[in-house]
């Protein structure tokens, strides 16, 4: 797998580095990863001290070049060096290469899942929860794991659950055996018999369309005069319009693991953006908002790993951080959920971006055997 975007522009004044310069570039990268730390020149002449043309001057003045171009930074007073985002960037898109995922990184994956069985016994809300934790645990970082919305997937089955005080839970079941809960407030009262004939009703006339296609259908039938005196289509178009009629139901289920990680990173050590990454993780509209924009945001890479770096995230408070996204496709494509790694700038790029590649193939083949299944 390739990471280098084809449509890749440089800014207009942006000099590309010399290939001395993108060696020295990728060294500092690999060594700030390690350490966290400033890297100084002396630490890179150390690395390449058998190496020609590469003397401790010249891996001086290479660093100084690439300071001024903006790839690397003096961070405070230090006399060590950082890679800038811009420097990141250059990086990924320019010096990774050809992509290959490692035998042990496979080996886990592999165990995890257990490729080996004849079928998915698991359901799979069970399958994508454990999908974030394994790339949690791959990535030292938080990863993330976001169903495909009902309003582009078909519905299998939906029932209604009596509560107190007016108030009803709708199960709605979309492909494949993916489980939605919704608790919605009615005005007026209905007994236990109306909700079941309403939602064998509704499992008859819309089971196999998606949440899109059933609420143009119900608008629809508001409209008619003859839901006005039949009971049975009253009550249904009732529930069903006060199921699907927010939002909310445009968006997947959120499954997130590892956020105590970025704890322990000290990278995050400004604890009010550290207050604000932890807000945006837990709200559920925002983050599924940046994913989106993350997957959406080269129509040309379609089905490609997105890297999002620091300040190129629209999100402040993940000015600081990577985000390393994938989407996954149900069936014929209609439905796409995304998973991704969310960590520091400070992220093994090549590696990051060859496990979310390969998870996302993995689940994907994962849910159309489920799919074939049903």
């Amino acid at each position: 797998m390739s990471v280098r975007d084809p449509h890749y522009k440089p800014e207009n004044s942006f000099k590309f580095p010399d290939s001395r310069g993108q060696i020295i570039l990728s060294a500092v990268i690999n060594e700030h990863f390690v350490t966290g730390e400033p890297v100084g020149s002396k630490t890179i002449a150390e690395k390449f001290a058998n190496a020609s043309g590469l003397s401790a001057a010249t891996i001086r003045n290479a660093m100084s070049e690439l300071e001024d171009l903006g790839l690397l930074e003096h961070p405070h007073t230090s006399a060590g060096r950082v890679p800038t985002d811009k420097g990141y960037r250059f990086y990924v898109d320019n010096l990774l290469g050809v992509l290959s995922i490692s035998s042990d990184d496979l080996r886990v994956i592999g165990d995890e899942f257990g490729f080996s069985a004849s079928d998915l016994s698991e359901a799979p809300d069970r399958v994508m929860e454990r999908t974030s934790q394994l790339l949690s645990a791959l990535s030292n970082n938080v990863g993330i794991v976001v169903s495909p919305s009902l309003a582009n997937d078909r519905l299998q089955h939906i029932e209604f659950v009596n509560l107190s005080d007016n108030r009803v839970l709708v199960v709605l079941v979309s492909a494949p055996n993916i489980v939605h809960n919704k608790i919605i407030r009615l005005k007026v009262p209905f007994i236990k018999e109306e909700l079941e004939r309403a939602a064998r009703y509704l499992n008859a006339e819309f089971g196999g369309k998606s949440l899109s296609e059933i609420r143009a259908e119900i608008l629809r039938l508001m409209h008619e005069e003859k839901t006005l005196f039949d009971k049975l289509l009253q009550t249904a178009v009732i529930l069903c319009s006060e199921s699907i009629e927010d939002e909310e139901d445009r968006l997947g289920e959120v499954y997130v693991d590892g956020t105590p990680n970025i704890l322990t990173k000290s990278d995050f050590a400004d604890l009010e953006r550290l207050r604000e990454l932890l807000s945006t993780i837990g709200e559920k509209s925002r983050l599924l908002q940046i994913l989106n924009e993350c997957v959406t945001r080269d129509k040309s890479a379609k089905g490609n790993v997105q890297i999002t770096i620091g300040s190129e995230n629209s999100a402040p408070s993940l000015r600081n951080c990577t985000l390393i996204t994938a989407p996954y496709r149900l069936g014929n494509g209609s439905a796409v959920g995304t998973l991704s790694v969310l960590g520091p700038t400070r992220i093994e790029y090549a590696r990051m971006i060859s496990i979310v590649s390969y998870v996302a193939r993995i689940l994907e083949k994962m849910m159309a055997k489920e799919l074939s299944n049903n």
